[in-house]
């Protein structure tokens, strides 16, 4: 009987090292080709090779949305995060490599802009350290040009490039993919002038920008105001994936490409492997609710109030008896209502000082023209009586002075006065929020209750603060008479 010997049937698919390497190479191009989330992952070593990789479900939204614009299923996006949720770096840095590797298109053109040039510039140089290194070249080999290989700009051998620029300097060069990250910085978005420029930028200068009809525009930012970029970006019809830090069910975001917000009761973290519960409620009381309701929940006005919490505020059915001290404050704005236009209000406001509570017992408020405004001032003060004072803002100006006195002159015989504001909004208004946090401020019970706080409670970050100057003017009116806004004397 002859010996056998074991067989070894797969003996001849024996592979080499450099054959197993190989292959292990194109199952890594094929997971980075179907998914920018793998790709970032396999990238990120590069880029951050001293820091963890935290990785959550928010991180995956964005991929999944900046791969429908790769697809062309969206070529506006607008995507609201809280700082710290990898947004730049996916953006900016990761998702064009990815373009140019994994889905071979080295011909895509980005142009990538920041409010400050330098934070634009930096995510240039990221990008191009990925694409320049090893693990990169090796399985996608992408050959930039020396010729155009700056910190502001550098290209491929396949006409394809990436650009850094300012904001507000978006002259010159088109591209296939418009990154526009964080527009605004915290100050000027504070600023209406600076805000207002960047708004002009958008409109006027960013859409000239793109090459065609198929090429993306996308937005990733914090909300800082409520009138920003997002604001106007969402006018515009922009797809719009917002992830706050904490779920609020009623703003639950749902998008085009099918996704939902997965969080499922109020209050639920974004993102708690980077942001555990500890490290928000620090974030959180470091911020303020303001700063916290823009930047952290991207609601720039906040629910509670930035300068005024709504329940600080009491609802009575009426004054009690006592000596009193009353006044009614006036804030005038002189515009109908016209199609397209969003004018202000004219306020007459009425607040009663008993003891150390004010009573705002009557709001007067409208849109009207000046006949019409100036026949409610005067109807308003026969109503109220004698023993009511009439404050009202005498703006700068020998116009100021002029409409001023002929409004004083419609008021003879009652005590009329016209003071000129001085100091910014806000500033005026904190001795009016410190008498209402302290608890000092009642409401009679009245229809016009909603509408003043919901004014108050998104000051300054709403679009009207009409009811809030003449709330503010009234307080210290009848706390500081003639006395201009002193805050210490609180």
């Amino acid at each position: 009987m002859s010996s056998l010997k074991p067989s070894k049937p797969f003996a001849h698919l024996t592979l080499s090292t450099a054959e197993l390497l190989a292959l292990a190479d194109d199952a890594q191009r094929e997971l980075c080709r179907r998914s920018l989330a793998a790709f970032a992952k396999r990238a990120w070593p590069i880029l951050e090779p001293s820091t963890e990789l935290k990785w959550g479900w928010a991180l995956d939204a964005i991929c999944e949305h900046l791969e429908a614009v790769t697809s062309g299923e969206i070529t506006r996006l607008l995507m609201n995060v809280p700082p710290g949720s990898m947004k730049s770096l996916l953006t900016g840095v990761i998702w064009p490599a990815w373009e140019w590797g994994p889905k071979g298109l080295p011909h895509h053109r980005f142009l990538a802009t920041a409010h400050k040039q330098d934070l634009a510039v930096r995510d240039n140089l990221k990008c191009r350290r990925l694409i320049r290194s090893p693990w990169f070249q090796r399985l996608w080999p992408v050959a930039l040009t020396s010729d155009q290989d700056a910190k502001t700009k550098f290209e491929n051998s396949r006409t394809g490039f990436r650009e850094a620029m300012a904001f507000t300097s978006m002259t010159g060069s088109r591209g296939d993919r418009v990154i526009l990250d964080d527009p605004h910085s915290v100050d000027d978005a504070n600023s209406p002038v600076k805000l207002a420029a960047d708004i002009t930028t958008f409109r006027e200068a960013l859409p000239s920008r793109v090459n065609n009809d198929q090429s993306a525009i996308v937005i990733v930012m914090q909300r800082l105001h409520e009138q920003d970029v997002s604001a106007v970006a969402v006018q515009l019809g922009y797809e719009h994936l917002m992830i706050p830090m904490r779920f609020e069910a009623d703003r639950r975001c749902a998008t085009s490409i099918g996704w939902v917000d997965p969080r499922a009761y109020d209050g639920e973290l974004m993102f708690p492997e980077r942001f555990p519960e500890r490290q928000v409620v620090e974030l959180e009381t470091v911020l303020g609710s303001y700063a916290t309701a823009g930047q952290l929940q991207q609601r720039p006005a906040p629910r509670s109030g930035g300068l005024f919490q709504r329940s600080d505020f009491e609802i009575v059915d009426a004054v009690p008896s006592g000596a009193k001290r009353t006044v009614r404050a006036w804030d005038f704005a002189a515009t109908e209502v016209k199609a397209g236009r969003r004018p202000d209000w004219t306020v007459g406001m009425r607040v009663s000082l008993i003891g150390d509570v004010f009573y705002v017992e009557d709001v007067v408020r409208g849109q009207w023209k000046p006949s019409a405004v100036e026949q409610t001032l005067t109807t308003t003060a026969s109503q109220d009586g004698l023993a009511v004072t009439v404050r009202m803002p005498q703006d700068p100006g020998a116009a100021g002075k002029a409409d001023a006195a002929t409004k004083i002159k419609l008021l003879k015989g009652y005590d009329a006065k016209a003071v000129s504001p001085t100091g910014e909004k806000s500033v005026r208004a904190r001795p009016a929020s410190a008498q209402a946090e302290a608890g000092n401020v009642k409401l009679v019970r009245g229809l016009w209750n909603t509408a003043f706080l919901d004014e108050l409670c998104v000051f300054p970050a709403g679009t009207h603060d009409d009811q809030v100057d003449a709330f503010a003017d009234a307080v210290n009116e009848l706390a500081l008479g003639a006395t201009p806004y002193n805050i210490d004397a609180f």
